[in-house]
């Protein structure tokens, strides 16, 4: 919510997510901006249901020629909690024809049906006794950002590195760096966020192709500047020659390679850039690189070179390996949960102080 007040946005808290009402001008924004966010969706209508046929007579009765156009390529998406329907591929099918059959009646034709890259998605959440639907105004997921070229191995979302860099409370005041950067995320995102550079920026949008876009007010919003922009001390490093490569290629395809220093080092032998600073990583665990024995030889080691060489600094260390704490043998001064994708991780945050905070 902060991020959207940020946007002039005023918003509030909903399960699975946020809302907000506004102007096209707030949708528009929101896309081009938002950091973090995953969807913006544009909330159709809410109904009660008992069973398809419900389903399927409440979603034809909506004037679908008036939200976009019959030659648009069409996906439906169907997700549920507690639904009494048996199959969400069946309600997925009705609610397509559903459409489909909407614009069969006023136009006489409909449109094509598009699971890869559809125009148009419509997003349906089915509980209890309520189905409300959507239109979704991003199209892509919002973490991709349209300059990511090269691969490298498990890569952290766009969007979900910078939630870890909005966590750690890095300010681009401070030093920032990413010490096992493999393909630049983190210090793309926090680049990007210093030097007020729109994460939508290289790419489209949803709300393109829906029939109430409006392309003056869309090249007005692209031209508002939103912060100031300031020099950021970045600094990277990996001991992967072809992580490094792509992190290079990414850094330049963001347009952010001027302001983030990277070379090739061991996290266990390279030392601190500054006196202080901020620190984020992504180690390998299990489920990415790398078996438990193997880490748990690792863990001890990191938070030996944290302590010799990284005292003043804080630390943000983003894993799936719930051990870390107990094995890195520092003690976490606080613990985030966050997901990647299905996976449970937590963000931990060590104050490094020089032989000191042993379990």
């Amino acid at each position: 919510m902060r991020e959207l007040a940020e946007l002039q946005i005023s918003a509030s808290a909903v399960p699975g997510g946020v809302a907000f009402s506004g102007g096209w001008d707030a949708c528009y924004r929101a896309n081009l901006w938002s950091r973090i966010a995953s969807r913006v969706l544009w909330r159709i209508t809410e109904f009660g249901y008992r069973n398809e046929h419900d389903l399927y007579a409440a979603v034809r009765a909506i004037d679908w020629p008036r939200y976009f156009r019959v030659e648009r390529t069409l996906r439906v998406n169907v997700t549920a909690q507690r639904s009494p329907l048996k199959s969400l591929e069946f309600a997925t099918l009705r609610i397509k024809d559903a459409v489909c059959d909407r614009f069969r009646e006023v136009l006489g034709k409909r449109p094509s049906v598009e699971r890869a890259n559809p125009d148009v998605r419509v997003h349906a959440f089915l509980e209890a006794e309520r189905a409300t639907l959507y239109l979704d105004t991003s199209g892509e997921p919002l973490f991709k950002r349209g300059w990511r070229t090269g691969a490298a191995e498990a890569p952290l979302r766009e969007n979900l590195s910078a939630g870890i860099v909005a966590l750690s409370g890095w300010t681009p005041e401070e030093p920032l760096m990413d010490p096992m950067c493999g393909a630049g995320t983190l210090l793309i995102e926090a680049a990007a966020l210093a030097r007020s550079r729109p994460p939508g920026a290289k790419r489209s949008f949803g709300f393109e192709r829906l029939a109430p876009f409006d392309t003056a007010l869309w090249e007005r919003i692209k031209r508002e500047p939103l912060g100031e922009e300031r020099v950021p001390q970045l600094y990277g490093s990996d001991n992967d020659a072809r992580a490094l490569a792509a992190a290079r290629r990414n850094l330049a395809e963001a347009g952010v390679e001027r302001w983030v220093k990277v070379e090739q080092a061991d996290v266990l032998e390279r030392g601190a850039p500054a006196a202080a600073g901020v620190m984020v990583m992504n180690p390998p665990y299990g489920e990415r690189m790398g078996s438990p024995e193997e880490l748990a030889r690792f863990y001890p080691r990191l938070g030996d070179a944290l302590k010799q060489r990284f005292a003043g600094w804080r630390c943000y260390i983003f894993t799936a390996d719930l051990r870390l704490p107990k094995l890195i043998r520092l003690e976490p001064s606080r613990r985030t949960p966050l997901w990647n994708g299905a996976l449970e991780c937590r963000l931990y945050e060590f104050n490094i102080v020089s032989g000191s905070h042993r379990r």
